[in-house]
């Protein structure tokens, strides 16, 4: 597609944002009229765009498809990077930490089974959501079997994607549970929600993304490159002291009755569990 087909928002009956382009192709503009914006409004929650999860690489050809996916990925607090070729997809995976794979089958250079096959023959154990229009019964047979660990017919509603991203997440992390537990601080995996003795934390997007990097290793030393890679992707202007500043204000917001987060200079930064 064209610059000039960039999609742009309308209203649903109940409200919520959806993405609508003037597409050439039916079924596209029936996917794109899926990928909807609007959350629930939970008191509850985080705001979506304070929300943070992991660093996802989308593969999908469909170029105004993928600008929806990652606008609501992004949304939803992800760092998400896009490549429209599956012979990208190595040299990706080789260099940055993804939680999750999303993978379009009818790519332009190969077959996204091809990529699927590739990365599980290296050993690659990341998570990989297929996305496809292919809803034939052999077609997700063929995809499981190869190594998918999920599969998402087009046309989706995001909640949906968003939840089995989250599904992925915690099996790979080999945690189930979506609530996450360090001593006074709890996190919901589900809703992004994040708690002090009852608590709710305020937290920005980026300081959301840091806190659940760091929790979800809690007790373990985070290196300093890897937690800069899976809170931004390759669009985010990053400032050489930006991860600091994150974490800094992290550290502020978890005092004074929260797990601590420390730096060790060199090395990385560590949440405390407690006992430390």
């Amino acid at each position: 597609m064209r610059d000039g087909s960039n999609p742009k928002p309308c209203r649903l009956p109940d409200g919520r944002l959806r993405v609508r382009a003037i597409l050439g192709r039916p079924f596209d503009a029936l996917c794109v009229a899926f990928i909807v914006l609007g959350m629930s409004r939970n008191p509850n929650r985080l705001p979506s765009q304070e929300r943070g999860v992991t660093r996802i690489l989308l593969v999908e050809d469909d170029q105004v498809l993928a600008r929806g996916v990652v606008a609501v990925l992004r949304d939803a607090g992800n760092a998400v990077d896009h490549v429209a070729f599956g012979g990208e997809v190595d040299d990706m995976i080789t260099t940055e930490p993804y939680g999750v794979v999303i993978l379009d089958l009818g790519l332009p250079d190969m077959s996204g089974l091809d990529v699927l096959r590739s990365l599980r023959r290296r050993g690659s154990k990341i998570p990989i959501l297929i996305l496809t229009a292919r809803d034939a019964v052999q077609d997700r047979v063929a995809g499981l079997d190869a190594g998918a660990d999920d599969y998402l017919l087009k046309p989706f509603d995001t909640a949906e994607l968003e939840a089995r991203i989250r599904a992925l997440l915690r099996r790979g992390n080999g945690d189930p549970s979506p609530l996450l537990t360090i001593g006074s601080l709890s996190l919901d995996r589900a809703s992004n929600e994040a708690r002090i003795n009852g608590r709710i934390i305020d937290l920005r997007r980026r300081e959301a993304a840091v806190l659940m990097s760091l929790a979800t290793r809690a007790g373990k030393i985070v290196p300093k490159e890897r937690l800069a890679a899976e809170v931004f992707d390759f669009d985010d202007p990053v400032a050489p002291n930006a991860l600091e500043l994150y974490v800094a204000r992290v550290r502020k917001k978890l005092q004074p009755d929260g797990p601590r987060i420390r730096t060790l200079r060199g090395l990385g930064y560590i949440l405390e569990t407690p006992g430390a």
